[in-house]
């Protein structure tokens, strides 16, 4: 992108009053200014906007180049209404604005907001038209409001003899419904160097214009817009990388050990089907106790003359 320093030039003369333009001249050019001021940092985050004002009783310098919109919105809010525009002086003093910019690497770019009757004259335009382009300064203008025969052709005039590579333009914006703003983002003046202004319509030529931004949006243009999707996506990135953390932490703490084959020394059913521990068989299921229980049994059973094996077998007979 390119890097620039760029003094906005407001228009606050009497005439900024009038409320042909939606809601007022004024206010059109607060909006504008504001929103000059965010496609420039945008572009490039290196680049440096100013402001000043041409009415009231001189041009005044109301923010130095900064890069801080806040600076620009208490220059615009402190700024008063009244008295008449002063394009010569205004530009003049611009310029010098300019030569003092920090980052001589920057180029030099003024745009200026006029919707009064110009009171200098056509040849001297021209002449600071000239100086202003063999300082290789860029000056874009706004034309609203007054939009006299007389005044669109001091406007040209000026316009052709700034002319250069880098790029001058001149803006005339008719009154109408809608804002000035979207009247300059749709112009040169913000669309590049090279003069296509931006497709906000749709067609072939919008949808291709739109595949070459993130999210089909092109930040100079509605660089709030651009911003807030950018936050969005990247919430739901971290919301989605949360999700998947917790279900990874819960997964684990419900995994249970496996239990190693082999570990019992019996197993819990016998080859028949029947619990190991019940009396199926005689050798198995034989309760065994200590060797002092059982001779104590015997002697007890030959006192008593129990019978013996073969008392046993005669019974049997």
């Amino acid at each position: 992108m390119v890097l620039e320093a760029t003094m906005i030039v407001v228009d606050n003369s009497e005439s900024s009053r009038n409320g042909d333009y939606v809601p007022s001249r004024w206010e059109a050019q607060t909006d504008a200014a504001n929103l000059v001021f965010h496609s420039k940092t945008q572009a490039n985050p290196e680049s440096s906007v100013g402001l000043m004002s041409m009415g009231g009783s001189g041009p005044e310098v109301l923010t130095t180049l900064t890069t801080n919109p806040g600076k620009i919105l208490d220059g615009l809010h402190r700024t008063k209404i009244g008295g008449q525009s002063h394009l010569y002086t205004g530009i003049m003093i611009a310029s010098l604005a300019l030569k003092h910019r920090q980052n001589k690497s920057q180029r030099q770019r003024i745009i200026v907001f006029t919707c009064s009757p110009l009171s200098d004259s056509s040849s001297t335009l021209t002449k600071l038209a000239k100086k202003m382009k063999k300082n290789n300064t860029s000056v874009d203008i706004v034309a609203f409001g007054d939009l006299s025969d007389d005044n669109i052709a001091k406007l040209q005039a000026f316009n052709e003899a700034v002319k250069g590579g880098e790029g001058s333009h001149l803006e005339i914006v008719p009154p109408g419904p809608n804002l000035l703003s979207d009247s300059i983002v749709a112009s040169p003046i913000l669309a590049g160097e090279g003069g296509a202004a931006p497709t906000n319509g749709g067609g072939a030529g919008g949808a291709e214009g739109g595949d070459n931004f993130e999210f089909g949006i092109d930040p100079s243009v509605d660089p709030e817009l651009a911003l807030a999707l950018r936050m969005s996506l990247e919430e739901d990135r971290a919301r989605q990388e949360r999700e998947r953390k917790a279900q990874e932490e819960s997964e684990g703490k419900t995994a249970l050990d496996s239990v190693p084959e082999g570990s019992e020394s019996q197993p819990l059913l016998d080859g028949n089907g029947e619990p190991s521990g019940s009396a199926s068989g005689s050798a198995s299921t034989e309760v065994r106790r200590p060797e002092g229980e059982q001779k104590k049994d015997k002697d007890h059973d030959d006192k008593m003359g129990g019978p013996g094996p073969q008392d046993d077998r005669m019974n049997t007979d």
